[in-house]
């Protein structure tokens, strides 16, 4: 039995579990957010491990997250607290919105990326293929 190299490289790929269904790198996986509210504020008891896993300075990830919601955030040890009753389905689209604009190479698609401030320009820089690109404000 000979296989092609084109299969070949599908039960490589397959078998790495790098490739997703949409054929796109699947090595960033995000859980879900742990989010309960105490009173009249929301308690995101698994932020940390958010900022863990993509790399990001806690305070950044916090200030994006309390720019979007247009509130008042505190960070408490491992978990962040906002004030108001926040729906946790908004914090898991305002971290893929934050994946996209400040994780992922824009180039290679890439999640092993870093910032680089030159002057007063922030820059996305690409670990894997060396691309650097601007970032929008925070």
């Amino acid at each position: 039995m000979t296989l092609s190299y084109e299969d070949m490289l599908k039960r490589l790929k397959s078998s790495q579990n790098i490739i997703g269904p949409t054929g796109k790198a699947v090595r960033l996986e995000l859980p879900a957010p742990d989010i309960f509210w105490v009173g009249n504020k929301t308690i995101f008891r698994n932020f940390m491990d958010f900022s863990r896993i993509l790399r990001r300075d806690p305070n950044h990830l916090l200030m994006f997250l309390a720019k979007e919601l247009a509130t008042a955030v505190s960070l408490d040890k491992e978990r962040a607290i906002f004030i108001g009753r926040k729906e946790s389905q908004s914090f898991s689209v305002l971290i893929n919105r934050y994946v996209k604009d400040f994780v992922i190479c824009p180039v290679c698609g890439s999640p092993d990326t870093h910032f680089e401030k030159v002057k007063r320009l922030q820059f996305l820089v690409c670990e894997a293929c060396g691309a650097r690109s601007p970032t929008k404000s925070k």
